[in-house]
């Protein structure tokens, strides 16, 4: 399995709003997962600008899937959802 690439918004509406707690996500990650993720802070995901796309912070997932409101617990909730996805973690 491909590692988990994960992409943080670091914009300055995303920052401000919660982003700053999420740049160091991968040192709260479980030992055994860590190595199966990329996680990558990205100056802006330009995300805000679309329509219904909902509130920042902003996390992209493996290049397309997108989550609006991200807080800790919710990417690493996620992030394990994908590292797990296949039987055992990558």
């Amino acid at each position: 399995m491909d590692k988990v690439k994960v992409e943080i918004c670091c914009g300055t509406s995303c920052y401000l709003l919660g982003a700053s707690e999420l740049v160091d996500i991968e040192l709260r990650l479980p030992p055994d997962i860590r190595g199966c993720v990329e996680i990558t802070g990205r100056p802006c995901l330009e995300l805000c600008e679309r329509e219904n796309i909902g509130q920042a912070p902003y996390v992209r997932f493996n290049g397309d899937e997108i989550m609006c409101a991200a807080t800790p617990e919710k990417v690493m909730a996620r992030i394990i959802e994908l590292a797990g996805e296949g039987g055992s973690p990558c």
